[in-house]
Formats: structure tokens, C-alpha cells, sequence
């Protein structure tokens, strides 16, 4: 006869026992919890930390290099070249038929813009370089800003808050606290400045694949929404806009998001591991 088992372990069983423990404690309080296969073992955190370095020294190479007139299918070769020269794969490429190895959105491209030979940078522009990385199995995500030539004060702003954003929210992303802690505190540092912060498009779970849960929104009420417990990994990734937060798919490639009122966005996105005491910047 089966030997059945009184209660369950939540945590992989090399978590500490405090850990456990807490997660037993709010899972009897009600608490959404994030699912155990999110929750990393030191071999998987391995793997994630070696695939984030070669991601971090992606977007340094493109910090080198970007420039004026280049075009956005330059920044894809650059990727495509670098990231194989590592060993590694361009996690966009052919992922749900995207057909190039890194997003670039340039001015009111909000996100999953397609690099193509004919898209130039020109002084005045800003753009979001988001590079993700397939290292033996393991995912690696972040992307950052770049101000190309003389950029306009309003839109240099812009740029500056999304960042601070991004680190706000990160500062919120606490072990035993709510993923709407993370939200509310982006949403008010946003909206504090005259913008917007994007509603349909959120950060999320990310190492062992593209795309986990949980989705990290960057916007909310403090006190709701999943535990942050640590060992999850996950992006924190604000879209901020100048005018309306509303965007729209482009029909002519399915990908490219766009801002409804045709004015700037920004992003910056980091991707953190929840460690007991606070977090990890896994990449940036």
C-alpha cells in the first residue's frame, strides 16, 4: 500500500527551512503564491548567472558602438555576431515568428521594434536596445536606452524617469512582499512626472524560459497581486510614455507597439533574482 504523504514541501528541498517555513505561513493565510517550478536551485542560478553576464557584455558592446546613421540592422548583426561568438543564441530570433535577434524601438515605439536596413538613427532620437540570451539551456533579458545626437530636454526627461522607474521598482521588489508593491511604486513616481505608464505589456518570470510567470505589471495598488519569494528571477521592464498610456499593435508585422497619440516612449529593463535579504541585479 501507498505510503501517504501529511502536508507538502513548497520550496525545492535545498531552500532553507525559514524560507519554507514563511511560504507555509502566508500559503495558510491566503496568499497568491508564485508556483514552485519558478523557484531556482543553485544549479539552475548557475547556469542563469553565466548566460546574464554574456547578455550584460552584449550591451555594453552596443553602448560602445551605437551611433548615429547606423541602421537598426546593424544593432541586429552586432547581436547576432556577438552573442554566437559566446556560444550562445539570440533568444527574439524566430521566437513566434519575430524575425530578427534583438528588438530596437526607436522614439513613440513603445516595444518589439524590428531592426530593418532602412530605419537610420538620426540625431534627436532615443531608442530601446532589448537583448535576450539562450545560454546552455539558460534565458537571460534587459535592455537599455540610448539618446542619439542632440536629443530634446522633454525627451532627455523622459528617458531619465524611465530609469528611475525601473530602480524604483526594484527597490520595491522585496522578498515577502506583493508584486502590486513594485507596480503602485513605479506607477506613482510616473505619473508624478507627467507620464504614463503602459498598460498592456508587463516584466515577467524569465531563466529557465523566455517567458514564466509571474507577470510583473508596472502599475497597481500596494498590498495585492503574487508573493515575492525568494528564488524567483524576473524582469522589471516600465514602459513609460509622454502622452496616453494606450498603444496599438502595427498591422503590417504583427510585433511592432506603437504609442496611440504618436508621442515618445521609453524603457529599461533589468532582470533580478529575490534573494532572503532583497534582491539580485542579474543583468542591466
Amino acid at each position: 500500500m501507498k505510503n501517504f504523504i501529511k502536508g507538502f514541501r513548497f520550496t525545492p528541498s535545498n531552500y532553507p527551512a525559514a524560507v519554507e517555513e514563511k511560504i507555509q505561513k502566508y500559503r495558510k493565510q491566503g496568499y497568491k503564491l508564485p508556483p514552485r517550478k519558478v523557484l531556482r536551485t543553485p544549479e539552475q542560478l548557475e547556469g542563469i548567472r553565466e548566460s546574464a553576464k554574456i547578455n550584460t557584455a552584449l550591451l555594453d558592446y552596443i553602448s560602445e558602438n551605437i551611433r548615429e546613421g547606423m541602421s537598426t540592422e546593424e544593432i541586429d548583426v552586432m547581436v547576432y555576431d556577438f552573442t554566437t561568438a559566446h556560444g550562445a543564441i539570440p533568444a527574439p530570433l524566430n521566437y513566434e515568428g519575430f524575425p530578427k535577434s534583438v528588438c530596437t524601438s526607436i522614439n513613440d515605439v513603445v516595444c518589439h521594434g524590428i531592426p530593418n536596413k532602412h530605419e537610420i538613427l538620426r540625431s534627436g532620437d532615443i531608442i530601446n536596445v532589448d537583448v535576450s540570451t539562450i545560454y546552455k539551456g539558460y534565458f537571460s533579458d534587459a535592455s537599455r536606452m540610448f539618446m542619439i545626437g542632440e536629443v530634446s530636454p522633454e525627451m532627455r526627461k523622459l528617458v531619465q524617469v524611465t530609469k528611475e522607474c525601473m530602480e524604483i521598482g526594484i527597490a520595491a521588489a522585496q522578498p515577502w512582499k506583493q508584486l502590486g508593491d513594485v507596480g503602485a511604486a513605479i506607477q506613482a513616481h510616473a505619473e508624478k512626472n507627467g507620464f504614463s505608464v503602459v498598460r498592456d505589456l508587463c516584466g515577467h518570470g524569465v531563466g529557465m524560459k523566455f517567458h514564466e510567470e509571474p507577470d510583473v505589471e508596472h502599475f497597481g495598488r500596494r498590498g495585492t497581486g503574487m508573493m515575492i519569494v525568494p528564488g524567483m528571477t524576473f524582469t522589471i521592464e516600465p514602459m513609460i510614455n509622454m502622452g496616453t498610456y494606450e498603444v496599438f499593435v502595427d498591422e503590417a508585422d504583427g510585433w511592432t507597439v506603437c504609442t496611440d497619440d504618436g508621442l515618445p516612449s521609453a524603457q529599461w529593463e533589468n532582470m533580478i533574482l529575490i534573494t532572503e535579504t532583497g534582491n539580485e541585479i542579474l543583468t542591466y
